[in-house]
Parts: structure tokens; C-alpha cells; sequence
């Protein structure tokens, strides 16, 4: 999906306003909490969008490289890296662009649980685990375990955790599914390929609910 130029100035003027009412110091108390929080959104939106427009200015001026004879083969060589890799820039910020879910801000419940693949399939769990647990410290999200059954060879069975932080099910939410992997386990001494599975369930905190129990009934 193409976006339009003028979308693209549009995210960047948008971002350089926040980015000036940040700076000026005027806003207080509600105002500079909403001005904080449309900021957090909108900056990793505004830099893909970036990284899109320079793309496109790039590719124009190695289109126009095209005519000298002697720079012909680098530009077309250039060339198709550079659409590649704008094919994916353009892809993830159309992602980005997607209407918000009312949870997205929210923070996270994680759920893996080991599927076919016997013991690998746990060690497979447990290493989604462990890579979840780097990837939200590299954001500086907090992951604290809630329940979990180990499995006797490392691994687990099924690990639930809470993950909290900004943007925490805005970014998670799409890794929900089953999760497969092909390897040579170290479980097993013939040197065979196994597939093993894992399903991995996001789910955004659900609110605090007050119940008032009516015990004239019990």
C-alpha cells in the first residue's frame, strides 16, 4: 500500500508541532499529559514515515541516474535494494496508520503454552519466553511472571506474565497464534528435524470492576 505524499507531510507536521508545544513549556497538568501521550503515539509513526519520504526522494534521484550510460548498471543495482527495502518501510507504516484499538495503551497478559513437539515443543516455549522478556527490557517494560508449569527437560508447559509499560498490547497484540519451529532439538540424539509448536495468547488488562453483591439473596 502507497502512502500519498501528502500524508506523509502531514505526520511530519503534525510531529513538528507536538514536538514545539513539548519544548515551549507552557503546558501544564491535563494538556501536558495528553500533549505526552499523542507524542509517544506519533513518534515511532513519524519516523517511518521519514525513513518512507527519503526513501522515495532516493529512489528519484537514482532514476534520473539511469540516463548516463556509465552509472546506469549501479543505479539499477541501488535501485532494487532500495525498493525492496521501501516495499517493507511502506508496509509498516501502513501497520502503524491502522485505526487504534481502545486497549492498545494498556498493559499486557502474556500466555505461552507448549503444543505438539513433546519436550522441544517446551524448550520452544521457553525460548519465546526468554526473547519476549528481551524484547520488552529493550523497551524498558517490566515482565513479572503470574503462573507457570516448567517442563522437566527446561522449557515450559504454559508460563502466563503480566507485561507492563507504554504501548505494551499496541505493539504485542499481533503476536498472538501459534508460533512453529523446525530444528534438531537437543533432545534428540539421531540428528532429525522435528517441528515443534507453541501458542502464544496477548491480552490487554482488563479494567478494575467494582461488584456489589446483594447478600439480602444469599
Amino acid at each position: 500500500m502507497k502512502i500519498p505524499a501528502e500524508r506523509l507531510d502531514q505526520i511530519a507536521n503534525r510531529f513538528a508541532e507536538l514536538e514545539a508545544r513539548m519544548a515551549s513549556g507552557t503546558l501544564e497538568g491535563d494538556a501536558f499529559v495528553q500533549a505526552s501521550r499523542d507524542y509517544a503515539e506519533l513518534e515511532p509513526v513519524a519516523k517511518i514515515a521519514a525513513e518512507v519520504k527519503a526513501a522515495r526522494e532516493e529512489i528519484t534521484g537514482l532514476e534520473d541516474m539511469l540516463a548516463d550510460p556509465e552509472l546506469k548498471a549501479m543505479a539499477e543495482e541501488a535501485l532494487a535494494q532500495l525498493r525492496e527495502s521501501l516495499s517493507e518501510q511502506e508496509r509498516a507504516l501502513a501497520v502503524a496508520l491502522l485505526p487504534r484499538d481502545a486497549a492498545d495503551s494498556k498493559p499486557a497478559m502474556l500466555e505461552i503454552r507448549a503444543g505438539t513437539g513433546g519436550d522441544e515443543a517446551a524448550l520452544f516455549a521457553g525460548d519465546l519466553y526468554r526473547m519476549y522478556e528481551r524484547f520488552a527490557a529493550e523497551l524498558g517494560w517490566r515482565v513479572e511472571p503470574v503462573s507457570m508449569n516448567a517442563s522437566e527437560v527446561g522449557g515450559f508447559k504454559e508460563i502466563v506474565a503480566n507485561v507492563t509499560g507504554v504501548g505494551v498490547f499496541a505493539r504485542m497484540k499481533f503476536e498472538s497464534g501459534v508460533h512453529r519451529v523446525q530444528r534438531v532439538p537437543v533432545t534428540e540424539s539421531g540428528g532429525r528435524i522435528h517441528t515443534s509448536a507453541a501458542t502464544v495468547a496477548i491480552l490487554p488488562e482488563p479494567d478494575e470492576v467494582d461488584v456489589l453483591i446483594d447478600t439480602g439473596y444469599i
